[in-house]
């Protein structure tokens, strides 16, 4: 483990902007899924992580310069998300099981994220 990556507030911003995509995204394919009847598949936190760092891929091929993300960013969030990913799924699933209700997608990707920005500001801390 190196020197903790620590991220601008705007990086900060734009990360919460793009989690909340993506939380609205699952919201939307529940709702559709309901209409139609089907049952939603489990996801896990480390799916939550991976659609994060796809979108965050994409988000950077098409506007990274633009708004302002640095050049390391999608490496330093891989290496984040890789040491957060077990502590982080521990923690959700262990509160999935102590409220007793299944999450949705939503919902998970929701606490994941949540929990990924208290781990990056913690890290920001440390580094302080």
């Amino acid at each position: 483990m190196g020197q903790p990556i620590a991220f601008s507030g705007h990086v900060i911003g734009l990360l919460k902007e793009y989690m909340r995509d993506l939380v609205d995204q699952a919201t939307q394919e529940q709702h559709s899924q309901e209409q139609f009847g089907f049952t939603p598949l489990p996801y896990r936190p480390d799916q939550a992580f991976s659609d994060l760092l796809a979108l965050l891929d994409d988000r950077i091929e098409s506007e990274g310069i633009q708004v302002g993300l640095p050049e390391c960013f999608l490496h330093d969030m891989w290496t984040l998300c890789n040491e957060a990913v077990e502590p982080i799924s521990n923690r959700i699933w262990l509160e999935g099981n102590l409220d007793g209700r299944n999450k949705t997608k939503a919902r998970t990707r929701e606490l994941t994220y949540q929990a990924l920005i208290e781990f990056i500001e913690s890290r920001s801390r440390e580094r302080s």
